[in-house]
């Protein structure tokens, strides 16, 4: 685990080489074809060398669920398992990794009336405006969701419409399969926010030199989709998508990418701080690879 622009892949790249390891992807960007620049996602050479699970499953039009992951998730750790290999989860969807760890909690199912009622509403203030409404009536989730992020704040504020409950309360009551497995957790991440900042600017100005504004002016161009979904909400894909809609200069792209990707990052690093029972690495030491490999060998003759 660890924050966008850290590294986690070329890591796991460099485990399966030396452990009998297979990757299972855990981010909510990279399941979705055609979305490889934005996403960093691993190149054709490298899927080949190290193959990754949950990555390509999906259409952009497609909406991706947590629920959906953790029924993947399962079945892929017990494909592995079966196979005599070990499961390495590798990616920076912190809901993911709870969801699949905690279990589920069983939400309200979604309301189509209530929902266009809140988009409705959301079109008249604005998505950050119906962030404050969830401030007062869910601090604790409000906190964890971003005054832009318009699918999250709308189930949020869709449950405790149709339940009076807020989702935090429902959430507190997890069910789902138990999580059997003994397991190793590894955070990677820069010791100083400064450097994680650095890495973030200079990605995105490489994905701009590879064309990700083409590939997200493929998916623009498609009359099947639109900003409201999942797909196009992802960390630069949206800031693209308006810079192609004229909303945004292409001057002013870089700067509003790479400021939502360190509140990405911001979050990702707030949620890895409450684990305590994880190993932390600081991503900048001199043989990063070989002391994580050491640390698992140790660790894997224990289970």
């Amino acid at each position: 685990m660890g924050p966008t622009a850290s590294g986690k892949t070329e890591l796991a790249v460099f485990l399966t080489k030396y452990l009998p390891c297979d990757i299972i992807s855990v981010d909510s960007a990279m399941v979705y074809q055609g979305m490889n620049i934005g996403t960093a996602k691993p190149s054709a050479d490298i899927l080949a060398l190290a193959p990754h699970r949950l990555i390509d499953i999906c259409d952009p039009a497609d909406i991706y669920s947590v629920g959906r992951f953790v029924e993947d998730a399962h079945a892929e750790i017990q494909a592995i398992h079966t196979a005599g290999r070990i499961p390495l989860l590798v990616g920076g969807t912190m809901l993911y990794f709870s969801s699949l760890i905690k279990g589920l909690s069983e939400l309200p199912t979604a309301n189509p009336e209530i929902r266009q009622a809140l988009d409705e509403q959301a079109t008249r203030i604005g998505w950050p405006a119906m962030h404050q409404q969830l401030v007062q009536i869910d601090h604790q989730a409000a906190q964890q969701i971003h005054p832009n992020d318009s699918q999250r704040i709308q189930r949020a504020l869709e449950v405790y419409t149709v339940s009076g409950r807020s989702i935090t309360a429902w959430r507190s009551e997890t069910k789902g399969q138990d999580w059997l497995y003994p397991t190793i957790k590894l955070i990677i991440a820069p010791e100083q926010r400064s450097i994680l900042h650095t890495n973030i600017t200079k990605r995105f100005n490489i994905m701009l030199k590879q064309g990700f504004v083409e590939e997200v002016q493929q998916l623009f161009n498609r009359t099947d989709l639109d900003i409201s979904l999942p797909s196009m909400r992802c960390v630069g894909y949206r800031q693209v998508w308006q810079y192609l809609e004229g909303k945004l200069e292409y001057a002013d792209l870089p700067e509003k990418a790479t400021i939502a990707t360190r509140q990405l990052a911001k979050r990702q690093l707030t949620w890895l701080r409450t684990l305590t029972d994880a190993v932390w690495f600081n991503n900048q030491i001199p043989n990063l690879n070989m002391q994580v490999l050491e640390l698992l060998n140790m660790e894997l003759e224990k289970i």
